[in-house]
C-alpha cells in the first residue's frame, strides 16, 4: 500500500494508518512528495506538474518492486493517484481517493470551477466559488507564498483545523482570499495558533513544520502553477481517463472545498470509474488525520467486500 499525502503536508499523515495496515501483513509506505517534507524541492514552478509527480511514483514503485499496488490518497495525493492509475494501470490494484474527487479531465481551474454548487456561490459574486484561494496563487504567487512562510508554524496549525457542520451549506474562507486580499488578509501572516493534536502528534508536527521551515511554502504551493500542463497530461491518458480498477472514495460531509455531497463535484468521477464504491465519514478536509480509525475501518470493509485484493503476501 502506497500513502500520497496532499498538500501542505508530509508523508508522515498516515502514521495511523500505516501503522495499522502494516499490522494486517502489508508492506506500506507514505513517500514526502516533490516540494514536501525530505524530497525533492526543484526551483522551477514546472516541476511540480501532476506528469513529473507520476514519474516519481512509477520509479519508486520500481524500487519497491514494480508489484501492483493499493494506492491510498488524499487532496493532490488523489490527483497523483488517479492520474498514474489511468496512464499506467499495471502499477494499480485498487485506488482510494479522500477528500479530493477524481477528475478525468485533469484537476486545474477549467475543470473544477464548472462545478461549483451556484446556490451558495452565485458567479457574479464569487465567480471561482470555493476554489477563489487556488485562482489567487495564479494571479498572486509571490504575496501568497510570503504570506504563509512569515510564521511558518502558526500557518500550517491554522490550516490544518477540524471540520465543523455549521460550515455545511455556506460560504467557505477561501472563497473570499482575493477578496481579502491573501488568506490573512491585512495581517499577512497567520495568527497566533495552537495545533490540534488530536490531528497531527505533536511530536509529528514538529516534524512536519521543520519540513517548512527546510523548504518554504513556495515549493508545495507551486502544484497549482501548472494547469495547463496537468490538464494536457490528462487528455494523453487511454480511454479519456477511464478508472478499470476497484476504486474507493471517502468523502468529509464537513468538506467545504471538496465535498461531493449536495453538487455536481462528484460527476465526472462517478462517470469514469468502473467500479466505484462511495461512502462518507463526519469530517473536513483533513479526513485522514480527523478520522484515523474509520478510514482505516472503511478501507479495511472495502478490501473484504473484494476479495482478490485482500492477497496479502505472508498473510
Amino acid at each position: 500500500m502506497i500513502f500520497l499525502h496532499g498538500w501542505p503536508s508530509i508523508g508522515l499523515m498516515w502514521r495511523a494508518q500505516m501503522d495499522a495496515f502494516a499490522a494486517d501483513g502489508w508492506h506500506c509506505v507514505a513517500p514526502d512528495l516533490r516540494g514536501f517534507g525530505g524530497s525533492s524541492a526543484p526551483a522551477a514552478n514546472d516541476a511540480y506538474a501532476i506528469e513529473q509527480v507520476v514519474a516519481d511514483m512509477a520509479e519508486l514503485h520500481d524500487h519497491l518492486g514494480g508489484k501492483p499496488a493499493i494506492w491510498v490518497s488524499h487532496d493532490w495525493g488523489v490527483v497523483v493517484a488517479g492520474e498514474l492509475a489511468t496512464h499506467e494501470p499495471n502499477r494499480s490494484r485498487a485506488v482510494v481517493l479522500t477528500s479530493l474527487a477524481y477528475q478525468p479531465g485533469g484537476h486545474a481551474l477549467r475543470t473544477v470551477v464548472p462545478l461549483v454548487d451556484r446556490t451558495i456561490y452565485p458567479a457574479d459574486r464569487y465567480p471561482d466559488g470555493q476554489w477563489d484561494y487556488y485562482r489567487y496563487y495564479t494571479t498572486h504567487f509571490e504575496a501568497a507564498v510570503a504570506d504563509l512562510d512569515a510564521d511558518k508554524a502558526a500557518s500550517l496549525a491554522s490550516i490544518f483545523r477540524p471540520g465543523d457542520p455549521a460550515g455545511v451549506g455556506k460560504v467557505s474562507p477561501n472563497a473570499v482570499v482575493t477578496r481579502n486580499g491573501g488568506r490573512f488578509g491585512a495581517a499577512h501572516r497567520a495568527p497566533a495558533t495552537q495545533p490540534d493534536p488530536a490531528l497531527w502528534p505533536l511530536a509529528d508536527f514538529d516534524v512536519l513544520v521543520q519540513a517548512f521551515e527546510a523548504h518554504g511554502f513556495r515549493p508545495a504551493c507551486a502544484w497549482y502553477l501548472n494547469d495547463d500542463a496537468n490538464i494536457a497530461y490528462a487528455r494523453r491518458a487511454p480511454n479519456s481517463g477511464r478508472l478499470s480498477q476497484p476504486v474507493l472514495f471517502v468523502n468529509g460531509d464537513f468538506d467545504q472545498i471538496c465535498s461531493i455531497t449536495g453538487n455536481r463535484q462528484g460527476d465526472p468521477m462517478r462517470a469514469a470509474c468502473t467500479d466505484l464504491t462511495v461512502t462518507s465519514m463526519p469530517s473536513g478536509h483533513w479526513l485522514p488525520l480527523e478520522r484515523k480509525t474509520e478510514l482505516v475501518l472503511a478501507i479495511r470493509s472495502w478490501l473484504q467486500s473484494k476479495n482478490a485484493l485482500m492477497a496479502v503476501v505472508g498473510k
